[in-house]
């Protein structure tokens, strides 16, 4: 038994996920965490970041930017963390959960859709806190469509929310002590 098997049996992880993942059965909210998790895939927030950047002024051209160059350090600590990790995805672990829709690679341990949702989410609304009501539930929703379509545990939700939180958290000061954001 691995210890990812160990850690799934050990907290009823597993149970979570399957239920979560029957959820997907309804063909209405499998269509619509499939349109969430794709928007999830970067259109939203490329879309978002050219936004800022053409409508938003000098703040918003600092938050377009500020958001991408988290977004590759996001890209780059999930890639290495699941390398690292090397989980199996949960519908390759367990017959009794449905992928219903294709993952964009092998491993599941962090989820990047979330990791970036939720760092993006706070850059964003750090310099444009009006977004709250769109960005939010949006993040939200992200972070459940994994789950739900069979890609991730909860866990690798959690954890990327952790990572993702810090990373924006961590930026954000970095920002505000060289004097771009404030």
């Amino acid at each position: 038994m691995t210890t990812w098997q160990r850690i799934e049996i050990g907290s009823g992880e597993r149970w979570l996920c399957i239920a979560m993942n029957r959820w997907g059965a309804l063909r209405a909210l499998t269509l619509f965490f499939r349109v969430i998790s794709r928007l999830g895939d970067g259109v939203f927030w490329y879309a978002l970041m050219a936004l800022l950047a053409a409508f938003g002024g000098l703040r918003g051209m600092h938050a377009a930017l500020h958001m991408a160059c988290v977004g590759i350090v996001a890209a780059t600590m999930y890639r290495m963390l699941k390398r690292w990790t090397r989980r199996p995805r949960p519908f390759r672990a367990h017959a009794d959960i449905t992928a219903y829709i294709a993952p964009l690679d092998e491993f599941s341990f962090p989820s990047g859709h979330t990791l970036h949702a939720v760092s993006f989410t706070l850059v964003a609304l750090a310099y444009f806190p009006v977004l709250a009501p769109l960005l939010l539930p949006f993040t939200v929703l992200v972070a459940m469509s994994r789950i739900v379509l069979g890609l991730h545990y909860p866990s690798d939700v959690l954890a990327a929310t952790l990572i993702g939180g810090s990373l924006g958290t961590l930026s954000l000061w970095l920002a505000h002590a060289v004097r771009l954001f404030g």
